[in-house]
């Protein structure tokens, strides 16, 4: 029976401790803050249950375009408001429960958990020590390293914990900021800046680069931040931070040109780093890059053949999902399963804005560029019939695939629940169903969906 010894139980870790159970290997996970990892206890279920509260707020505070007002008993206008101490209790508690129930899962099928944290001794031995010192060896056939990674903070911008934070740092505010700072414009930043602004706070938003979101699509950049001004956010575009400092209850964020913007509370958005200092790695042999990460092959080793690397430590691409496939991809290649190379250009992912940026395969960007050939088309939703009766004014669809042969390659959603509306696209994408195929498949009408199949259409004359 093959032994499998996994440090670190976030998706990367605990998913694929499930494939190599069900493959019949014995499995340990090495794991010290609790399974499901940063995604799950301090970042993405954390923040996506503060944004669900943050969607609910937006719902309710555009309503008035659909005919429902609020009222007072007394016939008055009320107003909405949010316990931010509450949102974060059950932020916190719904963490937990998740991280219990993978627990469970992975225990059920006879997976070992070892409270500890992890470091190689040399090929094929992981040494878990406790926090109480208990040191114990562990043998391997074969290693995955998933310790995932952290907040990157600055010497001139350190989280205090109360008023100046990370994003992992925020829930344990009790009552809402009176105006909160937000430094970086990346996925993360873009994500807080939204979320808060619709909990009714006051946010600046400090972005370095010309538009947020400057890795993403262009043109749903442009309408997210559009929206996020209309709203009466703050940004402050082509503006770097130099540092930040705090005077009792007011953060001062200095510019690098010399102007100052103050709020109540900061939070830090300014990347990653790699959980990968100190656990022996390039004494076995295994590269990292400058930045810190493990590099892997596609099919998740690293230059150790017997030692492989899931997850955010990898930097291949940030998202639980494809931590999770690294994981697997792992185990099913090295218990000898069939087994396909990770393949970037399939990736579905979410931007959880208001409103949301969801995408997949090619960007506009390698389109304009010329690195693929293809042909893509932009339907506004303004136009689409469900959107107008839901009050939908911003946000499109937008399909690319290969000339002549139709075939859909990529495409970016904008708009409410755009997570969900993406999942067509990242099926056509993966099993390369072409424009005919997907403009003769049925929608509902009406249906905001009904929008890709009209794109597929009109890709259909280009």
């Amino acid at each position: 029976m093959a032994q499998i010894v996994i440090v670190g139980g976030g998706p990367g870790g605990y998913e694929a401790a499930l494939v190599a159970a069900q493959l019949d290997a014995q499995v340990t996970i090495v794991d010290s803050d609790g399974l499901g990892g940063s995604a799950v206890l301090t970042d993405c279920v954390p923040s996506k249950t503060l944004i669900a509260t943050a969607e609910v707020m937006t719902e309710v505070a555009e309503a008035a375009e659909l005919g429902v007002e609020f009222r007072a008993a007394d016939g008055g206008a009320t107003g909405l408001h949010v316990d931010l101490g509450r949102v974060n209790e059950r932020v916190k508690r719904l963490a937990a429960e998740q991280s219990a129930d993978i627990t469970r899962k992975v225990e059920k099928e006879g997976v070992r958990v070892v409270r500890a944290r992890g470091r190689l001794e040399g090929d094929g031995v992981v040494v878990a020590e406790s926090e109480d010192g208990t040191v114990e060896r562990l043998h391997a056939d074969a290693v995955l390293v998933a310790t995932g990674a952290r907040p990157r903070v600055l010497d001139s911008a350190q989280p205090d914990g109360e008023r100046i934070l990370t994003w992992e740092q925020v829930y344990d505010l009790d009552e809402a900021p009176e105006h909160v700072i937000v430094v970086g414009s990346g996925v993360t930043g873009a994500e807080f800046a939204s979320a808060y602004l619709a909990l009714g706070v006051p946010v600046s938003l400090v972005s370095s680069r010309d538009r947020v979101l400057p890795g993403e699509d262009a043109d749903a950049a442009e309408v997210l931040e559009e929206v996020l001004t209309r709203r009466g956010m703050n940004v402050l575009s082509r503006s770097r931070m130099a540092s930040v400092s705090r005077d009792g209850d007011t953060v001062t964020v200095t510019l690098t040109d010399g102007r100052t913007v103050e709020g109540s509370h900061c939070v830090l958005a300014l990347g990653s780093i790699p959980n990968t200092a100190g656990l022996g790695l390039e004494e076995v042999g295994v590269t990292l890059d400058d930045g810190g990460f493990i590099e892997t092959d596609g099919v998740s080793r690293t230059a150790n053949r017997s030692i492989y690397a899931a997850g955010d430590c990898t930097g291949v691409a940030m998202l639980a999902s494809v931590a999770a496939m690294q994981g697997r991809i792992a185990m099913w290649h090295f218990l000898g399963d069939s087994v396909k190379p990770l393949d970037l250009g399939q990736v579905s992912s979410n931007i959880f804005t208001s409103p949301e940026i969801a995408t997949v395969g090619c960007s506009q960007k390698e389109v304009d560029e010329g690195t693929i050939h293809a042909v893509g088309v932009t339907l506004p939703l303004s136009g689409n019939p469900r959107a107008k009766m839901q009050g939908i004014r911003d946000g499109f669809v937008k399909l690319f695939c290969r000339p002549g042969t139709g075939i859909v390659v990529g495409g970016v959603v904008v708009g409410p629940r755009a997570s969900e509306l993406i999942h067509p696209i990242a099926l056509a994408v993966t099993v390369s169903l072409t424009v005919d195929e997907l403009s003769h498949a049925f929608t509902v009408y009406p249906s905001v969906s009904g929008s890709l199949a009209e794109a597929a259409r009109r890709l259909r004359r280009v």
